[in-house]
């Protein structure tokens, strides 16, 4: 064996290769030990139903013939070493394969599907830890770690490789629904205002999932212009149009064996709404120009914003596709709706991006603090993100305080303090803002970046629609978007 220690791989301890040829056998063994495994050989099915009997393995690789006697009685993970579009493998992966390596066995191949397997076995242990509720031992640790009062404070989850800090109950939820819906091929519908980790989430049901090992390909649907969109997802032959000088592989075909996530699936035109619908019902494509059906194993998971109930009533989404896209659905809530998360999320950003950018990681002062937790946050995570980030750049000492903090931070700040001490005030606490003092120049300035803030939360960003509140022009809006800095 050779004595390397594990690098990525800390909850798979043994593992048991299957394989009749001697030779994919001696290769397997090796990678697997040099990602710091004990690998167990077995090169017949009756060495591996024997060593099976004798210890347990947390997971199993085997070749497709090895692999379809034992799945019916395997407790471990199976993972089916067989080259691309083996159809024996298929067949397994159907009945319940966790995945399949590729043949022949590659080292970054490997140690994808060994970091997706561990990652699967993270999600499942906290998953597990959820549903029994926290331990004696760590009830008192939460009550004394922090927390001089003794008061013991809920638990932090730290999933979906480690991005999510939460101590909402719906991010529990959520984390539930992840490892459920990882395993399964069907479409998931990913939804939530802009920020709060659609990506995220499906890049988690990838990762978790037993097409781990096959690409992950991103696609933001609203970026690509409507003339492309069908050849960027389906590809076309050449000819097809004036600029097709070649064949061009669709997106759809660059993730066989993976997944594809629709980024704003609802920002499609209708014209490509057809197409993929079929390719969803179907599993077959046509490129553009081509008059032969192509078979596709790609798991989607979509994502949107917008409300596509909504949509399909106002005739712009299809109605069949919302039905086949929500099959299974994960709504993410608002960061002003998950109370309690912002000190946890602050502490968990300031360390990652403090360990990024080579520095020490500050505190955050009470007054810096109180701005964060005035603030509504329409940018959700992603806002919060960026604003920690900028003021670890800005910060001179070992505190974050209220000066490094953006204007549109600090207004609200004021205006919350201005409302906590005025009382119930003017409608919305508006005109009791001192962000400009008695200037009525700088104080109209707070008063409308809090309108226009008030109004995009409240469109979840759609900024035609906050331009009809406002009572303005689109482009007047997005003119005070820019000089506000609130895009």
């Amino acid at each position: 064996m050779v004595a390397r220690p594990p690098s990525s791989v800390r909850l798979l301890r043994r593992v048991l290769v299957v394989d009749d040829d001697a030779g994919a056998l001696q290769q397997l063994t090796q990678l697997c030990e040099r990602e710091g495994l004990e690998a167990t050989a077995a090169s017949s099915l009756a060495v591996a139903q024997r060593e099976l009997t004798a210890r347990p393995f947390e997971l199993v690789i085997a070749d497709a013939r090895s692999g379809a006697a034992l799945l019916p009685s395997l407790a471990s993970p199976l993972l089916v070493h067989a080259p691309a579009g083996d159809a024996a493998a298929l067949e397994l992966l159907e009945a319940g394969a966790w995945g399949r390596l590729p043949a022949p066995a590659r080292a970054p191949e490997l140690r994808a599907a060994l970091r997706a397997l561990e990652e699967r076995e993270r999600l499942r242990r906290e998953v597990g830890r959820f549903r029994r509720g926290p331990t004696p031992a760590a009830a008192n640790a939460d009550a004394s770690v922090g927390n001089p009062g003794g008061a013991a404070a809920p638990p932090a989850v730290s999933d979906l490789g480690g991005r999510i800090l939460s101590r909402a109950p719906a991010m529990a939820d959520i984390v539930r629904a992840v490892s459920r819906y990882a395993a399964h091929k069907q479409t998931v519908l990913v939804l939530g205002e802009s920020g709060t980790g659609k990506e995220l989430v499906a890049r988690a049901l990838h990762d978790s999932g037993p097409r781990a090992a096959g690409p992950f390909i991103p696609v933001l649907c609203g970026a690509i212009p409507e003339a492309l969109i069908e050849s960027e997802l389906f590809g076309h032959k050449k000819g097809s149009f004036t600029d097709a000088t070649r064949d061009k592989l669709g997106l759809f075909e660059a993730a066989t064996g993976g997944t594809l996530f629709l980024d704003e699936v609802g920002e499609l035109p209708l014209t490509v709404q057809v197409k993929l619908l079929r390719a969803l019902q179907e599993e077959h494509i046509r490129r553009l120009g081509d008059v032969t059906d192509i078979a596709i194993d790609v798991r989607v998971v979509a994502a949107t914003m917008r409300d596509l109930p909504a949509e399909v009533a106002a005739g712009r989404f299809r109605e069949d596709l919302y039905y086949r896209l929500n099959v299974l659905s994960i709504q993410l809530p608002p960061l002003r709706e998950r109370t309690g998360d912002l000190p946890v999320l602050v502490d968990g950003l300031i360390a990652r991006h403090a360990a990024r950018l080579g520095l020490p990681p500050p505190t955050v002062s009470d007054d810096a603090m109180a701005i964060i937790n005035a603030y509504p946050w329409p940018g959700n995570v992603r806002e919060l993100e960026n604003t920690i980030e900028r003021a670890l750049v800005l910060c001179d000492g070992d505190v974050i305080d209220t000066e490094v903090l953006p204007d549109r931070l600090r207004a609200r700040g004021a205006a919350a303090a201005a409302d906590a001490s005025a009382g119930a005030g003017s409608p919305g606490g508006i005109p009791a803002m001192t962000a400009g003092d008695l200037s009525i120049k700088k104080t109209s300035r707070a008063m409308e970046k809090e309108l226009i803030r008030r109004a995009l939360a409240k469109t979840q960003g759609n900024r035609t629609n906050a331009a009809k509140i406002l009572e303005i022009s689109h482009r007047a809006l997005l003119y005070k978007i820019k000089e506000y800095g609130l895009g």
